[in-house]
């Protein structure tokens, strides 16, 4: 729709142009425009970290939504932001944003291209004294504007930031480190502890083959019990204080992006509560076969009543350890300029 608004009349007097000269075979689309390599929109992927350790969803969205709106405030005139996404459904967080440069061309039609906006924001060539080329070019000089903008609203917001950049033969962006320390930076965390437990729930399986190998009429009443209970407990404390903690007004994010954590906060626990509850109805339908019982109370008894106890203190133990713990994070940003 961008294009179509703003480069039409470019289009439609460009191929009127080729067609007095009789080279009709030059005309263009909008979709031309918008698949070709030096009009379509350049895209910037903003990544704060890796697939072990990553930025929490409240800072990425907290400082890339501030950069964008310092970058349309300054490159504005000739750099149009056309749409950004924020993908939470992959390893790491990550913003997708896309822009196009235009300016007015010796005809006066405003028209995408990205070395003459950029002249016209004033942009210099790294090297003044060389001639334009791939590797001397104004776009270079840009990327390094904003990626100074980035790193500046970052710090205004108390992150610790590192940078390396080369250009030229050497390996473009060859390292974008983001090291951040932040005081109660525990969502990420908790995020990714909360995944990992609603994997552990299909251990849960594993319970039912071991307690139904040694158990009788009363180890059923308890280990159903005690899973339905106890087993869950602190999971569910953990969760429900994560998300006290992100809808705090305290945090800086904004009221939709802490909501929408929260509301992802709420998915996992209805999915836990109710796998957790699955999984206790199965367990306790094995353990009430008549050939499981009737082996239990013959063979087992008071040997089965212990079994069932250790199991389900090891079980226990295990829950324990997903309590949340001090917050470290040691941030890499790799975001690419094309």
């Amino acid at each position: 729709m961008f294009y179509e608004i703003h480069y039409s009349h470019f289009v439609e007097n460009q191929n009127a142009r080729n067609a007095k000269i009789r080279h009709t075979e030059r005309n263009r689309t909008i979709e031309d425009l918008l698949a070709g390599k030096k009009t379509c929109p350049e895209e910037t992927i903003y990544q704060f970290g890796t697939l072990d350790e990553h930025a929490s969803v409240e800072d990425l969205v907290l400082v890339v939504t501030e950069f964008i709106a310092e970058f349309h405030e300054r490159f504005g005139a000739h750099v149009h932001l056309l749409d950004w996404a924020l993908h939470l459904d992959e390893s790491t967080p990550h913003i997708h944003e896309r822009h196009v440069f235009d300016c007015e061309n010796k005809y006066g039609e405003m028209a995408p291209q990205q070395e003459k906006a950029l002249e016209a924001l004033g942009f210099e060539l790294p090297d003044p004294d060389k001639p334009l080329s791939r590797r001397n070019n104004r776009k270079i000089t840009f990327d390094a504007a904003c990626r100074k903008m980035l790193f500046e609203i970052a710090k205004r917001h108390g992150l610790e930031l590192e940078e390396e950049a080369e250009y030229g033969n050497r390996k473009y962006l060859e390292k974008q480190d983001f090291i951040l320390a932040k005081q109660k930076e525990q969502l990420a965390i908790q995020q990714s502890k909360l995944d990992e437990l609603t994997l552990k729930v299909s251990d849960m399986e594993t319970l039912i083959d071991e307690v139904s190998a040694a158990a009788y009429v009363k180890a059923v009443e308890v280990v159903t019990d005690v899973v339905r209970t106890e087993t869950r407990k602190e999971d569910m404390r953990m969760i429900e204080d994560t998300k006290k903690w992100v809808l705090s007004p305290e945090r800086k994010a904004p009221q939709s992006t802490r909501e929408y954590a929260a509301h992802r906060l709420d998915t996992v626990l209805d999915k836990f509560l109710k796998t957790m509850q699955t999984t206790a109805t199965r367990l306790q339908e094995k353990l009430l076969k008549p050939e499981v019982r009737q082996k239990g109370k013959e063979q087992v008894k008071e040997k089965a009543r212990d079994s069932v106890l250790q199991l389900l203190n090891r079980l226990q133990a295990e829950q324990t350890q997903w309590k949340p713990g001090e917050p470290h994070l040691a941030e890499n940003s790799k975001s690419r300029f094309q």
